[in-house]
């Protein structure tokens, strides 16, 4: 099977898929598939087991889908051109972080490996892209890190952002007002279970009251 755009989507989306999932849990729901492609369970289904068949991927009737090696491979060189993409949009074309996202969506598919190999050379190997998102190498190995979100971190512990977990604009516009881009430091004064709220110190010991959704998608580190 030829790496086409949409099987490149599905490699990609299949592989955050994996990355977001609980300890011991081996496959992605086909569900999931299809819903963070905008497609139906049944055609997500048949494009699944052609990546099967293919060698692309593992798929189990009614449990999910999980990559093979080589469609893991795949899925990291597309991350891979993606994530330096919306650095050098940002860095270099001045353009905002909230807005290259669907930009990359477009150009991760078209741009040559010679042309993300030079891009890479003059970001200086980058190891994240703007939303602390790390950026495969070109083997398309990943480095695995775990992180704390906002939820499960320590309280009253120095901390710095590392990642946001979420592309939506809206949401990044919100992580930008609020000073909590990646590299900002914040500590966790505390949880709310009732008002489902967590209040945190960030920048300038300016005080933020935030939802625990939001804060799920903060990812932190000591520091």
């Amino acid at each position: 099977m030829l790496p086409s755009s949409t099987v490149e989507n599905y490699l990609k989306a299949i592989y955050q898929g994996q990355s977001a999932l609980a300890s011991g849990v081996r496959l992605v729901p086909m569900g999931q598939v299809a819903s963070a492609l905008g497609v139906t369970p049944g055609t997500a289904t048949t494009m699944v087991k052609a990546l099967a068949e293919s060698g692309l991927a593992e798929y189990e009737p009614y449990s999910g889908v999980r990559l093979s090696p080589a469609g893991e491979r795949l899925a990291g060189l597309v991350l891979r051109r993606h994530r330096l993409v919306e650095l050098f949009l940002v860095q270099v074309m001045g353009m905002k972080w909230d807005e290259v996202h669907e930009d990359a969506e477009q150009l991760e598919h078209v741009v040559s490996d010679r042309l993300i190999e030079r891009i890479d050379e003059m970001l200086g190997h980058p190891t994240q892209d703007p939303h602390g998102d790390p950026i495969p190498g070109p083997d398309g190995a990943m480095a695995q890190r775990h992180f704390d979100s906002l939820l499960t971190c320590p309280i009253g512990t120095p901390l710095k952002v590392t990642r946001i977990a979420d592309q939506d604009p809206a949401f990044l516009r919100f992580i930008e007002t609020n000073d909590l881009k990646p590299g900002q430091p914040v500590d966790v004064e505390d949880r709310d279970a009732a008002a489902d709220a967590v209040v945190v110190r960030g920048k300038d010991q300016r005080r933020i009251t935030i939802g625990a959704r939001a804060a799920s998608k903060l990812l932190v580190e000591p520091r």
